[in-house]
């Protein structure tokens, strides 16, 4: 008997004139499951986290589930989270590694991609914390306040998520996102660790976390940004030296333990940034507009896309980038420097060997929270931990015939990447290129190349 949150089938435009199957009697493209677990909150009320989730398609939909469950069970399983605070965890779907797309025009065709994360891996895609996505709290709403209570929560989605697939459930886990996400993995990972170590619930079997443009040290980035937008030629002397100072304050805030108020100034010194620059793309300095996500926006707003993914079709979808009440419940957290929490994940041990791998990319074009931001995070993370990371040889990932796919530093159970001709959103500008890294790190695959620091060969 199918499972009550299988998808069959989706509409597959704007209009639902037609229809993608993905698993009806005729067509069986991949097995996918999307819903909301059920938490209790606060008094009475429920908390309703939304997932998507779609197999690997090393699987066969043919093929029913106990006569595999051996490949099943040895398929990593990787959690996909945006940002914000406030966004969707849609947008990467319908936008950087999902297996669907959808054309940005006035009929919104979806289609299936080639360049899904899903291909070798099981990923599952989650609207949290509460108030992001189709994921709500019943009236009056509650949301998240620090990353302790939403490493929590998510760990009790997790649960849910794994009882009603225990299919699923030894899995190797990988928790992995990108932008404000670089707050909400880490934390969550630590809630998963502890909970194991307590061996509470179903235990997860947590191998790492990838995180892209991670928003750490909020500090760090801020100050980078302004450079950046003066490197670039943006904004000018006169301008970058009022920025400082405005930064400098934000500075004071922070030292002083004076988060909201950091955070509306931080909030402030990057809408200055970018109106003495034009409004530039804060996430891709070569443009001004951003990734286009009407159409994903029209898509998940309409009754029968809801009703294909078993949500209510009185609950509303929501997308926000650090804005509205998800993002005003965290302003206390956006400014926190999260870098420690990377520190104890990449410390973790069992009896001399790492229990975790830890992943940090970028793409080079961002100025919110780019390259060098987790450059210099990592260095100082590593300072103590490992001297010898400061002048690790940095590969010149390499293709034939072609540029460089990016450049990669592995030692120990640290990998970073930094990966050219691509904005905050990797998987949206380089897909192929930055599945090929996932996979590589994931699966322990080489990245062909070479030290231009080496010997001559």
């Amino acid at each position: 008997m199918d499972p009550d949150d299988l998808v069959t089938s989706i509409p597959a435009n704007l209009l639902d004139t037609q229809t993608l199957d993905l698993y009806t009697k005729d067509t069986k493209r991949l097995r996918s499951y999307a819903g909301r677990v059920q938490l209790d909150g606060k008094d009475t009320r429920k908390n309703h986290l939304f997932y998507w989730f779609f197999e690997s398609q090393t699987c066969s939909p043919y093929v029913p589930v106990s006569a595999q469950q051996d490949l099943i069970s040895a398929t990593p399983l990787l959690i996909w989270l945006n940002g914000g605070p406030g966004a969707s965890s849609l947008i990467g779907l319908f936008l950087e590694n999902g297996p669907l797309t959808i054309s940005e025009d006035e009929l919104g065709t979806v289609s299936l991609t080639t360049t899904g994360w899903n291909r070798e891996a099981h990923v599952v895609y989650w609207d949290q914390p509460l108030g992001s996505g189709y994921s709500h709290s019943d009236k009056p709403e509650a949301y998240v306040q620090d990353e302790a209570e939403l490493g929590h929560m998510f760990w009790q989605a997790l649960q849910e998520f794994f009882r009603l697939h225990p299919e699923y459930a030894k899995c190797p886990l990988y928790v992995c996102g990108e932008s404000y996400a670089g707050k909400y993995v880490p934390a969550i990972a630590l809630e998963i660790d502890k909970q194991n170590g307590q061996k509470a619930g179903q235990h997860l079997d947590l191998r790492g976390i990838a995180v892209g443009n991670g928003w750490i040290t909020p500090e760090l980035s801020l100050g980078l940004m302004v450079d950046y937008a003066y490197t670039t030629g943006f904004i000018g002397l006169g301008q970058r030296e009022e920025l400082l100072r405005d930064y400098a304050k934000v500075q004071a805030e922070i030292k002083e333990g004076k988060m909201a108020q950091a955070t509306d100034d931080g909030n402030a010194l990057v809408d200055k940034t970018l109106g003495y620059g034009g409004h530039f793309d804060v996430y891709d300095v070569r443009g001004w507009k951003g990734l286009p996500w009407e159409a994903v926006k029209s898509y998940l707003k309409t009754d029968p896309v809801k009703k294909a993914l078993h949500v209510p079709v009185d609950v509303e979808w929501t997308c926000e980038d650090n804005a509205g009440p998800v993002a005003e419940n965290l302003k206390n957290d956006i400014m926190v420097d999260a870098s420690d929490k990377y520190g104890d994940l990449i410390d973790r041990s069992d009896g001399g060997t790492k229990r975790y791998k830890v992943l940090l990319y970028t793409g080079n074009f961002d100025t919110a929270c780019g390259f060098r931001s987790t450059e210099e995070i990592l260095d100082r993370l590593m300072r103590d931990r490992d001297p010898q990371w400061h002048n690790a040889p940095r590969l010149i990932w390499k293709q034939t015939p072609g540029d460089p796919k990016g450049f990669v530093r592995r030692r120990g159970n640290l990998t970073q990447v930094s990966i050219p001709d691509s904005g905050h959103e990797v998987p949206a500008y380089q897909p192929e290129i930055c599945r090929e890294m996932l996979y590589n790190w994931l699966f322990d695959r080489a990245f062909p190349g070479y030290d231009p620091q080496g010997p001559l060969t």
